[in-house]
């Protein structure tokens, strides 16, 4: 006993140190941590050991059922964050449209899949290979597409808000599916029912208890972090072990425990506190899975890269036509297609339990695991140039007649109140302007848009009202979908000496370029006296030159200070030295 707890400490140690080194190098190329965790694994599991050239593999891990014993902790975790993190309100709000996007996306692409790959895998009976190959290919990436829109400050865009609402739904369906998952060997209707009937009871029981009982003993543990932590920790264990008992997944139980407290006010709490518990045996849960990896052959690696190609085409001709037809634009429908254009960690879980249940062979799940890893590298790079390859394809179907006349207004598109006065750039010419805003005119707050480079100021700004976003005024071509075609003022507070990559003068012809449907009025800075003429003749409405606005204003300080202390030394000498009056003769003889 003793050496098999010392074997398992060894292993979950090489397993940790080995994910941290090749996450590290992951980070070093920019591509997801998930990939560095995943040949973390490859690399010490038994694919490459126990002997390679006649020597030991360094970090031959030797128990990897206790490893995956730990993993399965991590994906309980896992799915109650998810759970945490699903908004049911969030959901209410996205509208039909986004609901019948989320709808086509995912049973359009199970039925493409299906017929592409039916020759691959061969349906027969008590055969699900082709069934979980298609959900596989169906299903995104939350981790990869967030982490990476996120850093590009794209999540709140039209087709950052369209990608996140199809990945929503898409947890929605897998959660559905994994529901169904164990009546798949027998999948008579009464079973199937049977199921969605627990499940729902479930669901209902879960959403009760929260309600009449979890939030009480919530609000009496509330001053107490940790309790709320362990009480929530608790709720998810207990949910999972009842939904075993009910012959359904442990894993849906964790799902549907997440989903019954998120709307407490403790959810953002409890998911800051359990992310490194989390992280950690999710660290184990993908290295598991990287030791599961199989030496590919030349037919699987080539079956891999055909899933990505798949992937990578079928969600564009499936979510941009339908973002076309909806009137969120062309453009904004391939961005969405191309930001999804990856293999989800939850098919990773999916699979996971095929295997358990023996529904699929390992076999199936390492071309699944090949084709993530390759899909999440070729991803990294698409999500990055979004922008530029879909004005590409939109500039050659324009060859064949099918173009975007007018891209829609983001307004138009998420209901939001218009930013017809748009801020580009954000330092000390801009801070004093919207000081001067928030004391005088803070009704205008509403209407500003904030486009700099700095995410530092993000925060304060919104606090006030204003929106913020991310923007490269060298690269005017991605002004295009930040709403700046809505605006009615534009104001460049930044001058030639600060701007990189270009100038005030093209950055001028851009905006009129944006803006050719109405346009706006455009103040701009320049340090330059004759440059600020020539920028007035092409059409700026104002310019500023903050050096000779600085001199004036240091003129009017100066005057009025001379002025007050010239009066004051001028009264202070005629006290000093009165002259000699008739009057102040006789009184200086009275004195003597």
């Amino acid at each position: 006993m003793e050496h098999h707890s010392l074997t398992l400490l060894v292993d979950i140690a090489l397993s940790i140190i080995f994910a941290t080194l090749f996450a590290i190098i992951a980070k070093a190329f920019k591509q997801p941590l998930v990939l560095g965790y995943v040949i973390a694994g490859l690399i010490i599991g038994p694919l490459f050991g126990p002997y390679v050239g006649g020597k030991l593999t360094i970090g031959y891990v030797k128990s990897e059922e206790s490893i995956e014993l730990i993993s399965e902790i991590g994906l309980i975790l896992l799915l109650f964050i998810i759970g945490l993190e699903i908004d049911l309100k969030e959901l209410a709000r996205m509208g039909k449209s986004m609901f019948a996007l989320g709808v086509l996306q995912f049973f359009l692409g199970v039925a493409a899949a299906w017929f592409a790959f039916r020759t691959f895998f061969p349906p027969a009976p008590g055969n699900f290979d082709l069934l979980y190959f298609a959900i596989a290919l169906s299903l995104s990436s939350t981790m990869i597409v967030v982490k990476l829109l996120h850093d590009k400050f794209e999540i709140s865009t039209v087709a950052g808000r369209l990608t996140i609402g199809v990945l929503v739904l898409q947890d929605i369906w897998a959660i559905l599916f994994m529901g169904i998952q164990p009546d798949l060997q027998d999948p008579q209707i009464l079973n199937v029912l049977g199921s969605l009937v627990k499940g729902i009871a479930l669901v209902a029981v879960a959403f009760v208890v929260s309600r009449f009982i979890l939030s009480r003993i919530f609000l009496f543990a509330a001053s107490k972090p940790e309790l709320v932590l362990i009480t929530s920790i608790a709720w998810c264990f207990f949910l999972c072990g009842v939904a075993e008992k009910l012959e359904l997944s442990k894993e849906m139980g964790a799902l549907i425990a997440g989903v019954s407290i998120a709307a407490f006010p403790y959810g953002a709490d409890v998911i800051s506190k359990l992310s490194g518990i989390r992280d950690f045996f999710i660290t184990l849960f993908f290295v598991a899975l990287g030791m599961k990896i199989q030496a590919p052959s030349a037919s699987d690696l080539g079956l891999a890269f055909l899933a990505v190609g798949f992937v990578l085409v079928s969600r564009v001709l499936i979510i941009a036509p339908t973002v076309f037809f909806s009137g969120k634009g062309l453009r904004a429908g391939i961005v969405a297609g191309l930001n999804l254009a990856q293999i989800s960690e939850f098919s990773l879980v999916i699979l996971a339990l095929g295997v358990q249940k023996e529904h699929i062979g390992k076999d199936l799940q390492a071309i699944v695991l090949t084709s993530m890893i390759i899909a999440s590298i070729i991803s990294t790079y698409v999500i990055l140039f979004n922008d530029k390859i879909a004005r590409g394809i939109i500039s050659f179907l324009s060859l064949f007649g099918v173009k975007e006349n007018k891209e829609p207004l983001e307004s138009q598109v998420t209901g939001e109140t218009k930013r017809d006065i748009v801020v580009l750039g954000y330092f000390r010419i801009a801070q004093g302007l919207i000081d001067g805003i928030e004391d005088d005119k803070p009704s205008w707050l509403k209407r500003m848009l904030v486009v700099d480079f700095n995410p530092i100021y993000r925060q304060t700004l919104e606090s006030k009202g204003i929106r913020w976003a991310y923007g490269d005024l060298a690269n005017p071509e991605s002004l295009h979908h930040l709403g700046i075609e809505e605006a009615r003022y534009i104001v460049c507070t930044v001058s030639d000496m600060i701007l990189k990559g270009t100038t005030n003068r093209r950055l001028l012809e851009s905006l009129k370029s944006i803006c050719r449907h109405h346009q706006p009025k455009i103040i701009l800075t320049t340090d330059d006296p004759k440059e600020a003429e020539v920028l007035r003749n092409n059409g700026a409405a104002h310019v500023i030159v903050p050096g000779k606005i600085s001199g004036l204003s240091l003129f009017t300080e100066l005057s009025q200070m001379v002025d007050i202390n010239g009066s004051t030394t001028i009264a202070k000498s005629a006290k000093a030295k009165p002259k000699k009056t008739a009057s102040n003769k006789k009184k200086v003889k009275k004195t003597k």
